[in-house]
């Protein structure tokens, strides 16, 4: 039986069509990775008994996981609202690419997306992430203070800009 886990927060509906694109592939790429899977569990199974064959439970685990996530993007992938169109404003909504400074003057670029479609290591922050609710509707020059658990930053708008 699995470790019990409390339910996930109920996370913005909201995604870029290249996200979604990414999803699809996602899920296109699992099947074709649970196919493999599935052929080196039966190969495994075949070796006898099954309760010392660490090939066996690995892949066991290993199906688990994929079809966790298959079952997970299955359900997800029908009730995101694709954003196609960048709003018509020169305040902060989704999609926008923003550039602040902070109190030491370094300046940070983020981009606005969904939660299905986070990555740090391209600085693509959710839209339900407390930086994100924080610059939600505020413009170029307005200074934003951001408190992040017992943390409180004050930051200012350099730039805005929505790709197309």
């Amino acid at each position: 039986m699995g470790r019990w886990r409390p339910p996930a927060p109920n996370s913005s509906a909201y995604i870029t069509p290249a996200g979604f694109a990414a999803l699809q592939v996602e899920l296109d790429n699992i099947w074709l990775r649970r196919r493999d899977v599935v052929r080196a569990l039966a190969e495994a199974a075949a070796e006898g008994d099954r309760s010392e064959n660490a090939e066996y439970i690995y892949r066991k685990k290993e199906l688990g996981g994929l079809d966790r996530r298959i079952r997970y993007l299955q359900k997800r992938l029908p009730v995101l609202n694709v954003v196609r169109e960048a709003p018509n404003s020169d305040a902060i909504y989704f999609g926008a690419t923003v550039e602040l400074c902070d109190d030491e003057d370094k300046t940070r670029t983020y981009r606005i997306v969904g939660p299905d479609e986070t990555d740090a290591k391209t600085f693509a922050i959710s839209m339900d992430s407390p930086l994100a609710r924080a610059l939600l509707g505020n413009r170029v020059d307005d200074e934003v203070v951001i408190t992040i658990g017992e943390k409180t930053t004050t930051v200012s708008v350099v730039s805005i800009c929505y790709d197309t």
